[in-house]
Formats: structure tokens, C-alpha cells, sequence
């Protein structure tokens, strides 16, 4: 199948936003949720797609005013039973994502993690996030579960899943589901200049294969973010707001290195857990309430009452 390889709009030599006007709002409301999130992932540059891990937290993106949600599975392993993210589970992972579909009215993006198996077992899990309502889909090729030392699969294999994933998508009505193929290779290589080739060489023969995003995960600098976006030949997503790159590199900064999309895989699960840290925290030390109301601390049901009307 060949590749759809999205280009960035260009104007004076730097990537720019267009406006949406009436007639390209009307176009946009006329497109189902996979081919919305296809049209942002080339207008907005970046697209930035903050970490949903259940349905309340996917609404507050959504009123905030993002335009697509991604669900991470380390966050919804997090909050929903304070395991680790190997220990969720295909079923568990399906179960919140189709949750967070019907939550909102913006596109959403599964994590797959590595598709859950072989490529066969990745056609049925493709299939069933398709079924699910998601417009997009993450498939990595890190090796899961861990060992002690992380590792990623051989390249021919991810490549096999990355068609399994666009054939079960074809197979469902889905063709133009977002395949966004994940390379953890800069991360597991010892010397990050040969893994970060090694990364870039992946991400290449991952959009050959039929993906439509590289996401390369380990990026902790704009230099690093320059090179991937340069020489991975199509739409590159990055992860920001993470401990390895948070005071690296803001989303504005990014934008100018022509990244296609910006996840921020666990600033909605770290913020709330530090919040609810805090709030607690105050009222058990205090036996009182003054502290928390003088910070401002509890939203007031004015707040959750336009969560819940949407």
C-alpha cells in the first residue's frame, strides 16, 4: 500500500498554521474522526496531543481546547489500578480507550503498545480499536513485556506489524486510520549518535511499510529534534514534557523544527497526582479546609457541571 506522506505547508521558508476559515471549518465538520485527525496532523505543525487516562481527563483536554486526545497506557495503568503499564493489558487498554471515544468530540489515538503480539494478533487488536471509535493507533517496537535491559525487535518484524495494522485497518473501512509507528531505538542503543541513526533509519523504512507518523521516543534535545525532523522523510511526533526534555524544548520551538505532532505522554497523570499530593496533604496536616480554599485548590461544581453537560 503506498504511503501517505503528509507535507508541511510552507511560506517565506518557516512552517506556519492556516487560519480556518468558515469554508475550511465547514469541510472540517463534513470529515469522520480519522480523516480530521489526518487534516490536523498536517495543518496544525505541531499537533499537540496531551495524555488522556480516562474519561474525565479526556474531557478537560477537550474543553481546554486541544483538538486530539492520545490515551497512554502508562497513565491509564496508573490510575486505573496503580500497576505498571505491562501489567494493563489488552482487554483493560480497550475497555478505558473506547471510554474516552465516546467521551468526546475530538479525534483519539489508542496506544497499541507493541500491537499486544505477532503481526497476526496485531490485525485483531487493530480491528478491535477500530471498532472502538479511534482515529488513530500507536505501535511500537519496543520489546513487551521488558527485560531487564530494554530492547527493540528486529526491524522486519515491526515492519510486518506496521502492514498488519494498515491491513486490518483497510479490512474494517478504516483505511485512512493514522498509523503512528513508535521507534524506541534511540533509547536502547549505548551511544545515542549511532542510536539515533538507527532510529531515523527505522522510522523511514516504517513509513515505506505504510505508516503514516514516526514517533521516536528519547529525543531530550532540540538539536536531536532538528535531525529526526530533517532526515526521517515524512511526519515526525516527538514526546515532550517528560524528566529527559522538559526544560529543553517548548512546543514553539519544536514548530520551528517541523514537528508534525507533540505528545505529552504523562503531564495529565503527573499534575493530577501532584494536586491530589497537595490537597490531601494540607487538609491532613491542617484538620481544616483554609489553606486548601485560600490556594484555590478544589474546582467547584460550576466546573464539573460543564464536564459533565458536554
Amino acid at each position: 500500500m503506498p504511503n501517505r506522506r503528509m507535507q508541511p505547508i510552507r511560506y517565506s521558508g518557516r512552517l506556519m498554521r492556516q487560519p480556518f476559515g468558515m469554508e475550511r471549518s465547514r469541510r472540517i465538520r463534513d470529515m469522520n474522526p480519522r480523516e480530521t485527525l489526518q487534516h490536523l496532523l498536517r495543518m496544525e505543525r505541531p499537533l499537540v496531543m496531551p495524555d488522556a487516562y480516562d474519561s474525565l481527563s479526556a474531557r478537560v483536554i477537550e474543553a481546554i481546547g486541544f483538538k486530539a486526545v492520545q490515551c497512554s497506557g502508562f497513565s491509564m495503568a496508573l490510575a486505573s489500578r496503580a500497576i505498571p503499564e505491562a501489567k494493563l493489558g489488552f482487554e483493560k487498554n480497550l475497555e478505558i480507550t473506547r471510554d474516552i471515544v465516546h467521551a468526546v468530540g475530538v479525534p483519539v489515538m489508542a496506544d497499541g503498545e507493541d500491537g499486544f503480539g505477532p503481526p497476526a494478533r496485531v490485525f485483531e487488536v487493530v480491528r478491535a480499536f477500530v471498532d472502538a471509535g479511534v482515529s488513530g493507533i500507536n505501535i511500537e517496537d519496543q520489546l513487551l513485556p521488558p527485560s531487564e535491559a530494554k530492547s527493540v525487535v528486529d526491524r522486519s518484524l515491526m515492519i510486518e506489524k506496521i502492514r498488519a495494522a494498515r491491513e486490518a485497518a483497510a479490512a474494517a473501512g478504516a483505511g485512512d486510520l493514522v498509523v503512528n509507528a513508535r521507534t524506541d531505538a534511540l533509547t536502547v542503543w549505548p551511544h545515542r549518535a549511532e542510536g539515533l541513526r538507527e532510529a531515523i533509519e527505522r522510522g523511514n523504512q516504517y513509513l515505506d511499510a505504510g505508516a503514516d507518523l514516526v514517533f521516536v521516543i528519547g529525543v531530550d534535545s532540540l538539536a536531536e529534534a532538528k535531525q529526526v525532523a530533517r532526515e526521517i522523510h515524512g511526519p515526525v511526533s516527538i514526546a515532550a514534557g517528560l524528566p529527559n526534555n522538559i526544560g529543553a524544548m517548548s512546543i514553539g520551538e519544536l514548530r520551528e523544527c517541523g514537528v508534525a505532532r507533540v505528545s505529552l505522554p504523562s503531564v495529565a497523570i503527573l499534575s493530577a497526582l501532584r494536586a491530589l499530593k497537595q490537597t490531601l496533604s494540607m487538609i491532613y496536616r491542617a484538620e481544616g479546609f483554609r489553606e486548601v480554599t485560600e490556594q484555590g485548590l478544589l474546582s467547584d461544581m460550576s466546573d464539573v457541571a460543564k464536564i459533565m453537560a458536554r
